[in-house]
């Protein structure tokens, strides 16, 4: 039997087992980064940038319709499938090159083609993988002193859609498409669920989109959640709580069967079926049973968010196989900690996490930023709200994207801004000036003494954060409107 012995073995190299790399080679040239499928992250590969690529050209295309409320006539924009889906792609695999040009700068003997599985807590068991030929066949074992799960995730399919066979596909299919389809039926009202949908139809496929229990986008406000299921429900089909789904092929057809949310039975027919119900940790390739780690209700390792150390203190978890964050700027930050404590073992250092984020790319775009409206209710926590409209708020009616609602949340007694739930425009960039000053310790009367231009969408946030402060009883009752715009600034 041959093994290799290591002082850390990283398990996985997406965006955490790389940054966990780069940490760990500051202190030991002993290394085993293990990775069984293709190099390139989830992100770069069927994630983030190959998502944003199809929403860019839908969003060009919907932007058309709105000439004419400018006055300038426009056709609608003839949608060339192959040509779309050939940038796509092709950006996707510059995107993945760079992933594959920054592992190409590790040391190659530290990088083992196969997979790899538990045969103890200290012992991981290769074997070769169908995709990549294994780079050292000679070794049978690693024997590592740490070791760092970074195994990420894949998408999760419901038992009931494989009835419909190879109709059914995952957004990693999408990418990989030559052209446009007919028509798709999107099962799923999370983040992939909303930005595929919506990208596919406007860029003219027929999209049906159904969700379940009336979530929308992750949106745990109920206000906020209302308001994102009525500006969607106008745009395009939607059923966020569809009622007795079923789900059947015939013949090159997906069937589906359901009782719509205005209670009408519907039946429809589809080309595809994209799952896009949430992804599952791949821990559960890995014989955890043979590592003695204690596990959750997922089956996904228990372990300190701060530290990201599992029971077993010499074995770390991060990125997507943790399921904490499931974002790449998280599973950046969580290699980068695991990385660190587990080069520095036995000493384990407890680092403060940033600020949560996360963005969906729809339009109008949704974001979060700090605690959570959920998280603040189950928490009991003495909160007060304040919100704006964008529909009536002087930039966003100046450039036709007055759509929207965000609410902010604030401390009482300390008058700490906490967090904020919105759809609107620009929310991507409302969300970082959020969720800094959150993580600067700001209170809501500081942040408004901070400067805003007019007229901007930003001006709205200000709006949203007077109200709060009267809320908290620590500022005056703000003024009805803009002097110069009106109602929202």
């Amino acid at each position: 039997m041959s093994v290799r012995n290591v002082d850390v073995a990283i398990i996985g190299a997406g965006t955490a087992g790389m940054s966990a790399y780069h940490q760990v080679r500051k202190s030991t040239d002993r290394i085993a980064l293990i990775e069984g499928g293709p190099f390139g992250t989830t992100c770069a590969r069927v994630g983030c940038m190959p998502s944003k690529l199809l929403i860019a050209p839908a969003e060009a295309r919907h932007r058309l319709q709105v000439l004419p409320e400018f006055g300038i006539a426009a056709c609608p924009g003839e949608v060339d499938g192959v040509a779309v889906m050939r940038r796509v792609r092709f950006e996707r695999d510059r995107f993945v090159g760079f992933v594959k040009d920054a592992v190409e700068g590790f040391e190659q003997k530290h990088i083992i083609r196969a997979h790899a599985e538990f045969e103890d807590a200290h012992t991981l068991r290769l074997s070769p993988t169908d995709d990549v030929e294994q780079a050292s066949p000679e070794i049978e074992r690693i024997k590592a002193e740490r070791i760092i799960i970074a195994t990420g995730s894949r998408p999760m399919i419901p038992e009931p859609f494989k009835a419909v066979g190879d109709r059914l596909i995952v957004n990693d299919d999408v990418f990989n498409w030559q052209d446009l389809p007919e028509s798709v039926a999107v099962f799923g009202a999370g983040v992939i669920g909303i930005e595929l949908g919506q990208a596919l139809h406007r860029l003219g496929v027929r999209v049906h989109l159904f969700g379940r229990d009336g979530a929308v986008g992750g949106i745990s406000d109920p206000d906020v959640r209302s308001y994102a299921a009525r500006t969607f429900a106008a745009e395009w089909p939607v059923s966020f709580d569809p009622r007795d789904v079923r789900i059947s092929r015939d013949g090159d057809a997906v069937v589906v069967d359901f009782i719509d949310d205005q209670g009408a039975a519907c039946s429809e027919r589809f080309e595809w079926l994209l799952a896009a119900t949430g992804r599952v940790s791949n821990v559960d390739r890995l014989a955890l049973h043979n590592s003695g780690l204690k596990l959750g209700a997922r089956g996904i390792p228990l372990f300190d968010p701060l530290t990201m150390q599992t029971s077993e203190k010499h074995i770390f978890i991060a990125g997507d196989s943790a399921a904490y964050r499931p974002v790449l700027h998280e599973a950046a930050d969580e290699g980068h900690l695991a990385g660190q404590n587990a080069a520095n073992y036995p000493e384990v250092f407890r680092h403060t996490r940033r600020t949560p984020l996360g963005i969906v790319f729809s339009d109008p775009q949704i974001a979060f930023a700090g605690q959570r409206h959920a998280e603040l209710v189950e928490g009991k926590v003495d909160f007060a709200v304040g919100e704006v409209s964008f529909e009536n708020q002087g930039r966003s009616r100046v450039l036709l994207v007055n759509q929207g609602l965000l609410r902010v949340y604030g401390e009482r007694g300390t008058g700490l801004l906490l967090g904020a739930e919105m759809i609107g425009p620009a929310n991507e960039h409302l969300a970082h000036l959020i969720a800094w000053v959150i993580q600067m310790r700001m209170t809501v009367g500081q942040i408004i003494e901070l400067p805003f231009y007019h007229p901007v969408i930003e001006e709205g946030l200000r709006t949203a954060l007077r109200m709060l402060n009267k809320s908290l009883g620590m500022g005056p009752k703000p003024p009805p409107n803009c002097i110069d715009c009106g109602p929202g600034g």
